[in-house]
């Protein structure tokens, strides 16, 4: 793409298939309250607007719900996720030759997500993809969530670009809102956790896999 100085991702569902794990912790977490296990496609169309609300929608889709229930089962969460995170989880096919050309080719990389932020920071250092980006902005409390434009805008500035030298890869609805909100083009990959209405993209701006990414400037 012409003009590209940066490329900005998200993570779960966009650079790695990561919902097995996120299955496995979701279901640790309900475990206690005497409830039947979710199944990972249940599990997948609840990701994309942060752990908060994965566990939020896992505790409705099972019975019934209130803060404390949602407190205790995020810690459950959280405390199996950390141990378990790259159990089952992996980049896609591609990413990383990807990930290797753009950096050739002298362009900036980010990451925007709404995984928690310690968590983002450890999986792309367990899965080897730290060494890429400039800056992996996770949620953060008290902080706006995609698809707030806040966090993708606060990337391109870490990464010293202006919001039309940038380019926002994403799976979700989530991720495409989030990049109109910040005046940023978005490309969707189709291989990943998008639920919901197809989004309206011309073909130029979606790719079914990493080798056919056509993200490179022409």
């Amino acid at each position: 793409m012409q003009n590209t100085k940066a490329i900005i991702f998200d993570l779960d569902g966009t650079l790695i298939h990561s919902a097995p794990d996120i299955h496995s912790a979701a279901n640790v977490a309900l475990a206690p309250l005497g409830r039947g296990p979710l199944d990972l496609e249940t599990v997948t169309s609840f990701i994309g607007n942060g752990v908060d609300k994965l566990v939020e929608r896992s505790l409705r889709a099972t019975g019934d719900f209130n803060d404390d229930l949602l407190r205790q089962s995020l810690d459950r969460f959280h405390a199996y996720y950390s141990r378990n995170m790259t159990t089952l989880t992996r980049p896609y096919p591609g990413v990383i030759a990807a990930l290797d050309a753009f950096r050739a080719a002298g362009i900036r990389m980010g990451v925007c997500t709404n995984k928690p932020a310690e968590p983002a920071r450890a999986i792309c250092d367990q899965m080897g993809l730290s060494q890429y980006f400039d800056i992996v902005a996770g949620a953060e409390a008290g902080k706006p969530k995609k698809p707030d434009a806040t966090p993708l805008l606060q990337c391109v500035d870490a990464l010293g670009c202006t919001a039309g030298e940038v380019v926002y890869v994403g799976d979700s609805t989530v991720d495409y809102e989030t990049a109109r909100n910040a005046s940023v083009r978005f490309v969707l990959f189709d291989g990943g956790y998008l639920n919901g209405p197809p989004l309206p993209l011309p073909a130029a701006q979606r790719f079914a896999t990493w080798a056919k990414h056509g993200l490179l400037p022409s």
